[in-house]
């Protein structure tokens, strides 16, 4: 049989990319409550089988690409595209030494996003509808407001959202909590009444300054708590989200990278809304994060990557947003064409387009690359 029509998996490239952070068309270090950055590092996973190719990401370090190349590979290669869960769990465990949160769980869930996205377009069906086609949209929120932008800048960003129809936005706190209650005022100043306010102070509070802080935010209508204290400090957030004022709500689990993850934020009553980021626990393990939140009567919300999660996110019930990050967003439109649109504050996946509908510009994104990695016959001719 020719490589061509081998129903199983038998080709995989992978690059890793580094595209520096830029905000008002110049290049400059972005923070938030916790660290500051000045590049976003991109694993890119493309899978071939019976003729068609499945395309994969995360946003993970670059160090991300030795683990396909020294594990994943292994396992996918000769593989059913088909057969997603066991899949993914023989990936899991194939990392088991290496450890498996972090770094790996981002590589992991590059290649579950293609075994996903392969699948899909093997089946002629897109993504949404693989995974159960539960709406043809879902809700999206402006996020970034980051910790050092000035006044003006946090009111072009938040506005320019708003005035795009956008129904929820949200903003970094944390690094200068005395000055934060001043610059959430400004935020409400520039997107008016209307539109909902977040807040996301990446873990950076302690538990009594987020409790003052929340109850200084309601007031200007905060609806939205993301990690008011770290992740780790479960009790805190159980604490914050008993004591906190409605209608503000908790929500916690961007580092979700393996099931136990969210079950633990569940078990622990730590958050009014669940979060999950399928390019760190992947589509079978936004999946099972959906159910895990469904059981617990809590919505999901999807972290980041607003490309991949308009699919994946429109296929859960219990899905109420997408979150459309400044940085991700900018680079998925540099990277893929099909990037799904924003429609009446809305992300909306290409009904007609098998798997997700994202396709790789390989010679555009070929000045980010910093590494990269192929395997098996070379697919010639093959959809992307």
């Amino acid at each position: 049989m020719s490589a061509s029509h081998d129903p199983r998996i038998h080709s995989l490239q992978a690059g890793a990319y580094c595209v520096p952070t830029v905000t008002d068309g110049r290049e400059r270090p972005e923070s938030d409550g916790t660290i500051e950055w000045d590049a976003t590092g991109v694993l890119v996973v493309r899978l071939t089988a019976g003729g068609t190719t499945g395309l994969g990401y995360a946003y993970t370090s670059p160090s991300a690409l030795g683990i396909v190349r020294e594990s994943l590979w292994d396992v996918v290669r000769g593989a059913d595209p088909l057969d997603t869960s066991r899949l993914f769990w023989a990936m899991a465990r194939a990392t088991r030494n290496a450890g498996w949160p972090g770094v790996c769980a981002s590589a992991i869930a590059a290649v579950d996003i293609a075994v996903h996205d392969l699948a899909a377009r093997l089946l002629d069906v897109p993504l949404v509808k693989l995974l159960g086609g539960a709406a043809d949209r879902v809700a999206a929120y402006g996020s970034g407001g980051f910790t050092d932008y000035g006044d003006d800048e946090l009111t072009a960003q938040l506005g320019g959202w708003a005035a795009q129809g956008m129904r929820s936005v949200k903003m970094k706190v944390g690094s200068h909590p005395d000055d934060d209650l001043r610059r959430v005022q400004v935020a409400r100043a520039a997107v008016g009444s209307d539109v909902e306010l977040f807040v996301d102070a990446n873990g950076a509070y302690d538990r009594k300054t987020a409790l003052d802080l929340a109850e200084q935010f309601v007031i200007d209508g905060v609806t939205w708590f993301e990690e008011p204290v770290s992740s780790q400090d479960r009790d805190g957030l159980r604490l914050l989200r008993d004591r906190i004022p409605a209608p503000m709500r908790v929500a916690a689990g961007e580092y979700g990278y393996t099931p136990a993850d969210f079950r633990d934020l569940l078990v622990g009553g730590c958050v009014d809304v669940l979060q999950a980021d399928a390019t760190r626990c992947g589509v079978t393990g936004f999946g099972i994060a959906a159910a895990l939140a469904r059981s617990f009567g809590v919505p999901i919300s999807a972290h980041t990557a607003p490309a991949l999660h308009a699919s994946v996110a429109a296929a859960y019930d219990e899905a109420i947003n997408v979150e459309y990050f400044h940085d991700h967003q900018r680079i998925e439109r540099m990277f893929f064409d099909g990037v799904p649109p924003v429609v009446h504050g809305d992300l909306v996946p290409d009904a007609s387009a098998p798997g997700h509908g994202l396709r790789f510009r390989e010679a555009d994104a070929a000045g980010y690359r910093v590494d990269a990695f192929a395997a098996g016959p070379a697919a010639e001719g093959e959809d992307e």
